[in-house]
């Protein structure tokens, strides 16, 4: 059906390839870990709608002008690097008070609101030049060459990736927020695990940094 082949490989590919730990799944793990459930299932709602522009960018041929010019690959990748970072030190630098960005703890009432959440998670996925570049890579080999139809075909099958990104999110949310209620950290340990959390941000950005067009 639309050119698209062996489609359980399909999925089961893009079932493993998600529980590879990357800036989307630290963002919902650190807001479920900093507000409950619910901010998590938002922040994994904001990268599924990301996750769209990806798609839909190589669906229909954009994603092809990163995968081969250096220059427009570069601003991307720079404005990437430049939000990732900006995460990163916010939440490194940020003192363990409860107006903090990502103050582990259980009151829910604290930290930011439901829409800037969502934009946040929506920026750190649109915004990573490598998650256009996976997509363009990755779903190709699952489409007939002779389709008439193949925008139609990475449609579908960017959609049902999506879809089981964001199943997981949501299992990682709950995971996240159930650990954190369960465990009652002290304040030291709170203020370094957002540390810890605004160290690997800022690491993803570095090596988004450092990556090359290939």
């Amino acid at each position: 059906m639309l050119g698209i082949n062996e489609f359980w490989l399909f999925v089961v590919s893009g079932i493993l390839l998600n529980l590879i730990p990357g800036p989307d799944s630290l963002y919902v793990m650190a807001r479920s870990a900093s507000q409950g459930f619910k901010a998590g299932s938002v922040a994994a709602l904001g990268i599924g709608a990301g996750t769209f522009v990806h798609i839909a960018a190589a669906a229909f041929g954009l994603s092809a002008i990163l995968a081969s010019s250096a220059a427009a690959f570069a601003v991307i990748k720079v404005i990437g690097c430049i939000y990732l970072l900006y995460m990163g030190f916010s939440m490194a630098l940020t003192k363990n008070t409860p107006n903090a960005i990502l103050h582990l703890s259980n009151n829910k009432g604290a930290g930011a609101s439901y829409s800037k959440i969502f934009s946040q998670g929506f920026l750190t996925n649109s915004l990573n030049p490598k998650v256009a570049l996976f997509f363009l890579a990755f779903v190709p080999q699952f489409i007939d060459v002779a389709e008439p139809n193949k925008a139609l075909a990475f449609v579908v099958l960017g959609l049902v990736f999506n879809l089981n990104a964001m199943i997981w999110g949501h299992i990682l949310a709950w995971l996240s927020a159930s650990i954190s209620h369960r465990v009652q950290a002290s304040d030291k340990i709170k203020c370094w695990l957002n540390r810890g959390l605004g160290g690997l941000f800022t690491a993803f950005g570095i090596r988004l940094a450092f990556s090359e067009l290939s």
